[in-house]
């Protein structure tokens, strides 16, 4: 028996393979598509359409037309950043919760934004503070795949040492910016406080 939290966050009292029978394929499964099925619902009675109007689409590179409509884009990967914060932030919480409870609060956190995302007022937030000036919302195609990555994410930093995994984050947002002008961060600061040089630096 552990007297402490492990490393990836089990709680004291439990063992390793008690923590992972809570994520277990069932278990997650049970949890999982009540919430889906509620999160797609909520986003079509807001009139998110399932598709684009270009229809299906696997990849979608940023500041076109199709991003944030097909499967998968460059901000997908952000997405899985924010399932490892929210394991990190939900750690501390570890010794009350066990790490399904915790991967479904941090499910619902990020469900919960990607409805506001998808709300008149951020959608025009993002039009008019950041470089997005086609953003008209996400499809539930994206959205869904959004939700999915950041799933993918808080199951990646229970798996995985922090070190790995701030790697893996310092790495994501490098790249992100280098490759794409944009990453997680300036994603949060230009839509708090954006600064106009960086808009349109990201234009060009």
């Amino acid at each position: 028996m552990l007297s402490q939290s492990s490393p990836n966050g089990t709680s004291g009292g439990r063992t390793e393979a008690a923590a992972t029978r809570d994520l277990s394929t069932p278990r997650v499964v049970s949890v999982i598509v009540p919430l889906f099925v509620a999160f797609w619902l909520v986003l079509w009675l807001m009139g998110r359409g399932i598709l684009s109007d270009s229809g299906f689409g696997v990849w979608a590179g940023a500041w076109t037309h199709d991003t944030s409509q097909w499967m998968v884009d460059p901000y997908t990967f952000s997405h899985v950043l924010h399932g490892i914060f929210f394991y990190w932030l939900l750690l501390p919480l570890s010794r009350s919760l066990g790490v399904r409870a915790r991967f479904l609060t941090a499910s619902l956190i990020e469900a919960s934004w990607e409805i506001l995302e998808n709300s008149p007022f951020i959608i025009d937030r993002y039009r008019t503070a950041t470089a997005s000036l086609d953003y008209y919302g996400d499809s539930i195609l994206n959205s869904t795949f959004d939700l999915t990555a950041a799933m993918v994410g808080f199951w990646l930093a229970w798996r995985c040492g922090w070190k790995w995994m701030l790697l893996f984050v310092v790495a994501v947002e490098l790249l992100s910016l280098y490759f794409v002008r944009d990453n997680l961060t300036l994603n949060i600061l230009m839509l708090f406080y954006p600064f106009e040089a960086i808009k349109q630096w990201q234009l060009r």
